[in-house]
């Protein structure tokens, strides 16, 4: 079988704090009325993602609610998010793989919102300047070597960041950040003020940083919510805030398995986790030995992403999963299972694995090779695989677990 795109797809013929729960959406959906086509369509954008990747280097009852959808720029899927005195909406991607939040702010003629948030119309906004201590960790210009207090106010902290193929100079802030029922005061983010280069790939109005260092969410609001939240990512197919971000243990499901959580110091920003194997139907994946083995030197191992579209395997262990796969599909389709250590067996249901075109008597199968770069020793567990999965990241205890919702 060929694939007809550069991401390899295979065609076949067949008492406790307080939390929040915020609904979660996908912000633009494909044109294309086939799901084929529409999800070939959104991956194109993976190989800009998986960029972004590479540069993570170190350097109801009591629960409150807040929706999540899906979209078409990775990272694709927005939640409803306030900031601001008076509140300002904005939809900001969710972004696992990210510390930092950053906002398209007024004025700015290079950003790609129409809505930009607005700094001056807010009472509670702070610029922070180049001597804050939030300054160094967003990778901050440092103050002249010729200036400090007693001379006079000190410049706003201002920085560089790229993301995908574009990059963007922001100034580092502090404002009034709600999400859901809650209101989290000074919370530091980026004002994006200037983009070089294409804004395909860059989040609409901003984007919600999830991942593990200090800068991300659960950091900056401390025990609020424990070290915990969870997802679950709504089908690309639902036009609805059907999908859910919780913050905090209140209201996690109790029948979750959980794998521990692996630290790369030279990516801490990542969610890596140990895959043990794969299976299709009953049949153990045959892969060379060390396929999934995880080194912090290289990169190489597994990471859970809310951004990336399609899941990418590396390159010996797609081929042999591509071809027992084929090997299997003329009984129908079988399932494909994720082996994790701890016992966590995550089985794909078949809307987790096949994409159907409306158009053909065409399926493909929805994971790919890594691409020959940076990442190529890196599998990234994606979001597609993740649909209608409750995904729950423990970092209190390190570790994440999955359990089936559905929240299409």
């Amino acid at each position: 079988m060929a694939a007809t795109t550069t991401i390899l797809l295979l065609l076949l013929a067949t008492t406790v704090t307080s939390a929040s729960d915020l609904s979660v959406y996908h912000n633009v959906h494909p044109s294309s009325p086939s799901p084929l086509e529409a999800i070939i369509s959104l991956a194109r954008d993976d190989d800009a993602r998986l960029l972004f990747l590479s540069s993570k280097a170190a350097s109801n009852g009591g629960v409150t609610s807040a929706p999540i959808a899906s979209g078409q720029t990775p990272p694709s899927y927005v939640v409803r998010a306030g900031l601001g005195t008076p509140v300002q909406q904005l939809l900001l991607a969710l972004d696992t793989s990210a510390d930092a939040t950053w906002a398209h702010c007024s004025p700015c003629s290079t950003c790609p919102a129409t809505s930009l948030f607005v700094p001056a119309s807010s009472s509670s906004y702070a610029s922070l300047p180049c001597a804050s201590a939030w300054c160094p960790l967003f990778q901050g210009q440092p103050c002249p070597a010729s200036q400090d207090a007693s001379s006079g106010p000190l410049p706003t902290c201002a920085f560089t960041k790229p993301f995908a193929d574009a990059s963007f100079q922001a100034s580092l802030s502090s404002d009034t950040l709600r999400i859901g029922k809650d209101v989290i005061p000074s919370y530091t983010f980026g004002c994006v003020g200037a983009v070089t280069g294409p804004t395909s790939n860059l989040p609409k109005q901003g984007l919600l940083g999830l991942g593990r260092g200090p800068m991300a969410l659960l950091s900056q609001t401390g025990s609020k919510y424990k070290g915990v939240f969870s997802y679950c990512l709504p089908s690309y197919k639902s036009y609805f805030f059907s999908g859910s971000l919780r913050l905090g243990p209140p209201g996690q499901p109790r029948g979750v398995r959980y794998t521990p959580l692996l630290s790369n110091p030279h990516r801490s920003s990542l969610y890596y986790v140990n895959v043990t194997g794969l299976s299709v139907g009953r049949a153990w994946v045959r892969v060379p030995a060390g396929s999934f083995a995880f080194d912090p030197a290289t990169g190489a191992g597994t990471v859970i992403d809310s951004g990336t579209v399609i899941t990418r395997w590396t390159a010996p262990v797609y081929a042999a999963l591509r071809d027992e796969f084929r090997r299997q599909r003329a009984g129908g389709a079988p399932t494909v299972t994720v082996h994790m250590d701890g016992g966590v067996d995550l089985t794909l249901p078949m809307e987790n694995t096949l994409i159907h075109s409306s158009a053909t008597p065409l399926a493909c199968l929805a994971m790919a090779e890594a691409p020959q770069n940076v990442n190529s020793v890196v599998n990234v567990l994606a979001n597609l695989q993740q649909q209608n999965v409750r995904v729950v990241f423990d970092v209190a205890n390190s570790r994440v677990g999955f359990a089936r919702e559905a929240c299409n």
